[in-house]
């Protein structure tokens, strides 16, 4: 179940378009969330969909009217808060980027040492970055 809750969310993630961010969640968290609430309709209406190409959600969008209303509305949600998520993992290190140079001089790139030395750095660190941080979930 947890494996065809993984790729329904990532199929979610394929067809959806980007949005602002203001809070996030994980993959984790949003197969726990859509596992609870949609769990039932992917057994009863899904249960043969493939877990390539989205077929999980294709399936899901085909029986629409008899998927839960809360298994809708959080696919919505957690499809939402995932893309938010990677928006943020995407803009942290620009919005980073002053408090790295200031911060971080003669720490090495990549494998996360900047990242590391960031965090470490956490109270002299940006609001800004702090909370780039925190929206990407690395901390």
């Amino acid at each position: 179940m947890k494996r065809l809750i993984f790729a329904f969310t990532t199929g979610v993630l394929l067809l959806s378009t980007p949005a602002a961010f203001a809070q996030t969640v994980g993959f984790a968290d949003a197969i726990k969330i859509l596992s609870a609430s949609c769990g039932k309709d992917i057994d009863k209406y899904c249960k043969s969909a493939t877990l390539a190409n989205s077929g999980i959600t294709k399936c899901l969008n085909e029986n629409q009217s008899k998927v839960s209303p809360k298994c809708t509305a959080d696919v919505a949600v957690v499809t939402s808060l995932i893309q938010e998520r990677l928006a943020a993992q995407a803009a942290a290190p620009k919005i980073c980027a002053n408090d790295a140079r200031e911060r971080c001089k003669g720490v090495k790139e990549g494998a996360g040492h900047i990242l590391r030395c960031l965090l470490k750095a956490e109270r002299s660190v940006s609001k800004k970055c702090n909370t780039a941080i925190d929206l990407a979930g690395y901390r």
